[in-house]
């Protein structure tokens, strides 16, 4: 059964940061297409579920995806009962519902149960990926946006990072930003100078040890061993995430 079409011609756009994306479907030919397509984009990590309980196992106990696509056919329950499942737990993420059915009352069941958006089989590629950049792009900016930061949750409107433990960090303005920035940067990697543009703006009173000052600061909230930092990494020239 078709329920995907390939389009060689179009190049995906790299994004910044590497988004955790959940697939939940019971057709594998589908699964590894999807996977592969996502592979291809370079800044994209996918895991896949087979059904409807593993998904919402795995979004209420490691809630670090940034976004499932879900399909409404699932062999234990419907996508849409999932879903809704998944909110009632807290999860937060954007939900993409994948089905066969066409008709607009079947497209509002989905977003009345919690999804972001709907996505009909047979699609082509090239829309679900601007779809699912335009939610995660969506969900960054939203006042409840959650980020996955390597052992961390991030909410950066609350500046607070999370521990797996529910242990809550809370961060400055300027210490949020640091993240923030690094988070969006390509391969999660920033130069002294960018940091002090990026953060502070052009200001001549600010140098780039006032950049290491507050590196120094946040390390010793994130990093279990400061003084060898695992996670907010020194580089060249700069810093980066090891996400």
């Amino acid at each position: 059964m078709e329920t995907m079409q390939t389009d060689h011609h179009a190049t995906p756009r790299r994004a910044n940061a590497c988004q955790k994306v959940l697939i939940v479907d019971d057709d594998p030919e589908l699964c590894n297409l999807l996977e592969e397509s996502f592979a291809a984009c370079q800044d994209f990590k996918v895991e896949v579920a087979e059904t409807a309980r593993a998904c919402i196992e795995a979004c209420v106990e490691d809630s670090d995806y940034d976004l499932v696509i879900l399909d409404v056919l699932l062999p234990d329950m419907d996508g849409r009962e999932a879903c809704k499942v998944m909110r009632r737990n807290g999860f937060q993420a954007p939900v993409v519902l994948l089905t066969g059915e066409t008709s607009s009352s079947d497209e509002i069941l989905g977003l009345d149960a919690g999804a972001n958006d709907y996505v009909t089989k047979p699609f082509r590629f090239p829309i679900l990926l601007a779809r699912v950049r335009a939610l995660l792009r969506q969900n960054a900016h939203s006042a409840d946006a959650v980020v996955s930061l390597g052992p961390y949750r991030f909410k950066p409107a609350e500046k607070l990072l999370i521990q797996r433990n529910g242990t809550k960090i809370r961060l400055t303005t300027k210490e949020t930003l640091i993240l923030k920035f690094l988070h969006r940067a390509t391969a999660n990697l920033a130069s002294r100078d960018v940091l002090l543009r990026e953060v502070w703006g052009y200001n001549p009173d600010v140098s780039t040890h006032t950049v290491e000052t507050h590196i120094y600061r946040l390390r010793q909230k994130i990093e279990p061993d400061p003084a060898n930092a695992a996670f907010l990494k020194t580089v060249s020239g700069g810093y980066r995430l090891a996400l």
